[in-house]
Order: structure tokens, then C-alpha cells, then sequence
């Protein structure tokens, strides 16, 4: 799930992470066998785009088979906490989303906590969604949907990909900042979500920018603003919500590369090593670049500064909402 709100202004320092001696390692070198890496979510989405082209490099690398596993449901709670309570010995890894920051927020006893039982590895990328608005809606930019539902609170509807995902606390955070009452449509995914935007069932939709492009170029809905920093390089003319007079606001998901917590240090070296080479390859540059996903590889220290920034921003948001997932 995500995303991030003055995220570089939250910055603290990496844990103390566990030690193996080295003669322990000469006795049993790592990897001596396949490595499992686990997408929480369907084939052919982000995570698994990311997950499968990561893999065919660290496999090489390696000279070890990397078995790709998916394992969706429940938001990605499924897959992280499978992760979350694997032997801590490298050989079992999980290619995040961003939700898994906001997941245990949304649930009253949470089988993981991010923070406490994911030791960061590598950010691989990440993109930020569109605003998107059908045809019924008269609103071309943000200013003009804010004062829409004004005038209308509480009748204007968006749709979702479920109840904690981006799609959902994205529009979430920006009513909420905006001063504004939008009605969430949560669905069971993001093509049942963009097919409700579609057919006029809701009005608005935060979408990834790359599954949003044929439906703008078709003209059967409009692009109000872009979540991120700056703006998309393939939407180029259409301006940040940040811009837009919402300084500050902003809304990223992105995936990365997590192990169980106290996978020992020399392992989680070799690894961050592996998938910061396998990232950095042009072929694979290439491919996630031409999948729609602005590539990052950023290692463990930076990568867990984007995971505690997300935790403190979607914390506070959740909580503050009482956003429940039941």
C-alpha cells in the first residue's frame, strides 16, 4: 500500500540486526540450496512483476533456483505473515508492497508488525497513482472536485481496490487533509474497481498511472492530478495534487525486498548486494521502467527510512480516520 506524506522529513537509524560467526558460515556457505520468494498478491501485478525479474537475476548470481510463490488474500496479510514467521535464515524472502505498512493498522490483533519482524533488504521501486474522474463529474482539476464536494458532501463516490490498499487511503488522506466527505466503494481488486469507474457506478478512482493510460487516451475518464513529487513522465501535462495548492501531500506505493527480522547480517548483506546489481542491470531497468514503475534500488538503511516514514505517516492517518478492516 504506498505512499508517503513528508516522508523525508522522517529519518531514523537502521536497527541492530543479528550476527552469524564466520566460521559458522564457511561451515554452511549461503545459499546452499533454492530460495523462496514469496509475492503476497495475484500474478501479473506489481509486486510479481518486480518479484520475477528480481529473481531471475539473483538467481544467476547465485547459481540457486529462485522459487517464485504467490500467495495473495486478505490485503497481502497472508504472504507477509508467512514471511513474517519463516526460519530467519535467508532462504525464505517476501517481495513487499507497500500495504503491509498500513495492514496491521487496520486490524484489531495483528499477526505481524513491519517494523518489529521485516529486517528491509532493497526498495525496488516505486509509482505514484492518478486521480482519475468520469465524464459525469464536472472536475478537471483538484481545486474544482474539493469545491464539488463541498457542495455536495458525501455524494461523491470513489472506488477501490479494498479497504487499506492505496487506492483506497490515498483519496482517503486527501479528503481528510482537503477538509472534504468522499464516499469509498471498496471492491475485491483493481480491475473490478477501474470497471466501476468505467461504467459510472462511482465518479472518481486513484489508479496506477500504467493501467490508467488506455482509459485516458480513450477518453472514458479525465486525470485530475498525480499523488507523487513530481509529475508522471508519461502524464506529463497533468499537474501534482501538491501543486494544485496541496502542499505536502503525497501518495507513493512501492515494492521491495524483505526477510524474516533476524535473518543474520551476512546473509542480509549478500542479499541487499545481489538485488542492488540485479536491479541496476539495464535488461532489468528496462523492463520495470517499461512495466509504467519508476525504479529506486535503494538499500537497507534507505529503504527502511521510506518503511518508518510510511509507518508513522499511514499510522496516524488510520487511526485518526478509524479506518477498520473487519
Amino acid at each position: 500500500m504506498a505512499i508517503r506524506l513528508t516522508r523525508r522529513n522522517l529519518i531514523a537509524g537502521a536497527p541492530a540486526l543479528a550476527t552469524l560467526s564466520r566460521p559458522a558460515l564457511a561451515q554452511s556457505p549461503w545459499p546452499s540450496r533454492s530460495v523462496r520468494l514469496v509475492v503476497a498478491s495475484a500474478p501479473g501485478g506489481p509486486s510479481d512483476v518486480a518479484g520475477r525479474a528480481l529473481a531471475e537475476r539473483l538467481g544467476v548470481a547465485w547459481g540457486q533456483s529462485i522459487v517464485v510463490e504467490n500467495r495473495p488474500g486478505a490485503g497481502g496479510n497472508i504472504g507477509a505473515d508467512l514471511v513474517a514467521k519463516a526460519a530467519p535464515d535467508g532462504y525464505t524472502l517476501l517481495c513487499a508492497a507497500s500495504s503491509i505498512i498500513a495492514a496491521p493498522f487496520l486490524v484489531r490483533n495483528p499477526s505481524y508488525d513491519p517494523m518489529r519482524d521485516f529486517a528491509p533488504i532493497v526498495q525496488v521501486l516505486d509509482f505514484p497513482m492518478v486521480a482519475l474522474a468520469h465524464p459525469s463529474l464536472p472536475a478537471r482539476t483538484m481545486q474544482e472536485l474539493v469545491a464539488l464536494a463541498r457542495l455536495r458532501p458525501g455524494e461523491i463516490t470513489y472506488s477501490s481496490a479494498g479497504i487499506g490498499n492505496t487506492s483506497h487511503l490515498a483519496p482517503a488522506l486527501f479528503a481528510r487533509r482537503a477538509g472534504v466527505e468522499l464516499t469509498h466503494v471498496p471492491y475485491a481488486g483493481a480491475a473490478p474497481s477501474q470497471m466501476a469507474l468505467l461504467a459510472g457506478q462511482v465518479q472518481l478512482s486513484f489508479n496506477n498511472p500504467m493501467q490508467s493510460l488506455p482509459g485516458l487516451q480513450a477518453g472514458q475518464y479525465r486525470a485530475l492530478g498525480v499523488t507523487g513529487g513530481t509529475r508522471w513522465r508519461d502524464l506529463a501535462e497533468v499537474p501534482t495534487v501538491a501543486e494544485q495548492g496541496f502542499p505536502g501531500y503525497e501518495a507513493i506505493s512501492w515494492i521491495g525486498l524483505v526477510a524474516p527480522a533476524a535473518t543474520p547480517e551476512p546473509v542480509l548483506a549478500r542479499i541487499e548486494q545481489a538485488s542492488l546489481a540485479g536491479i541496476g542491470d539495464s535488461d532489468v531497468t528496462a523492463r520495470l521502467h517499461g512495466a509504467g514503475f519508476q525504479v529506486q534500488n535503494r538499500g537497507r538503511v534507505a529503504f527502511r527510512r521510506v518503511m518508518e516514514a510510511d509507518t508513522a505517516l499511514w499510522g496516524s492517518f488510520i487511526r485518526e480516520a478509524n479506518i477498520r478492516l473487519e
